[in-house]
């Protein structure tokens, strides 16, 4: 196992894998955050969550600032992964990177993805604030936390856990108000798109736009829970990524 690969997974690739699904975390997320959606995988379907640096295991590297930074690593890493089929799927501002990494791969005539799942996250062509914008304070991001739901309100309070966190909170959002949607054909490939019925930060209204990114119809599935439905309803969205893929009847 090289080490890009040991810093991505934490873990060689199995032998036996039958399908990848690489998952990207949500702003101050980590590869933790995917574990109960690895736990609901049928077998065949290996959920690989990807660590982002700054966070999880990669805690000693800095935080990427950059998107087109960000995806270009990301694009290096994943290189050797792809000798056999596999799938992105990215939870908010994870949604955003899974979409430029099959951008960024497509470009670089490497294998694309069997399937593009994108999950709270607005289409790109929308905007999500300007570079100039100050870096929000501490207290501005514990707020926003708390608005959006899906951290425990100690874990707000609690001074050493927010030490950690809000650096790479802050770069996330540099990531995110430093974002420009650049213009392009849609992607050769099935996209499935995610949402919560009740989210406020990515409402179903903002998330038809990503039919205009694949060359072929694009679903959209709504299920019961704000932002983080992913945590609320992860059988359900699992069974859903299974029917995308291929590997159960339709979900009804």
């Amino acid at each position: 196992m090289t080490a890009g690969v040991a810093a991505l997974l934490g873990e060689a690739p199995g032998p036996a894998d039958g399908l990848r699904l690489f998952c990207f975390p949500y702003a101050g997320g980590n590869a933790a955050g995917y574990r109960e959606l690895r736990r609901a995988a049928p077998a065949g379907l290996r959920v690989c969550p990807v660590e982002l640096p700054g966070r999880g295991r990669r805690r000693g590297e800095a935080p990427c600032t950059s998107m087109a930074a960000l995806v270009a690593s990301l694009a290096d890493s994943l290189r050797e992964l792809l000798d056999r089929p596999y799938a992105l799927f990215g939870h908010s501002l994870g949604g955003l990177v899974a979409y430029e990494v099959a951008a960024e791969l497509r470009d670089r005539g490497a294998p694309l993805p069997e399937h593009l799942f994108l999950s709270a996250v607005a289409a790109p062509q929308w905007s999500r604030g300007r570079p100039d914008r100050p870096v929000p304070t501490a207290e501005e991001l514990k707020t926003e936390l708390a608005a959006i739901g899906g951290t425990p309100p100690e874990l707000l309070e609690n001074e050493e856990i927010m030490a950690l966190a809000l650096p790479v909170l802050r770069a996330d959002h540099s990531v995110l108000a430093g974002y420009r949607y650049r213009r392009r054909p849609p992607l050769p490939l099935p996209v499935t798109v995610f949402g919560g019925e009740s989210d406020r930060v990515a409402p179903p209204e903002v998330l038809s736009g990503w039919r205009e990114h694949s060359d072929r119809p694009v679903p959209v599935r709504l299920f019961p829970g704000d932002h983080f439905f992913l945590d609320t309803a992860t059988a359900d969205l699992m069974r859903a990524v299974e029917h995308g893929l291929g590997l159960l009847r339709p979900v009804r």
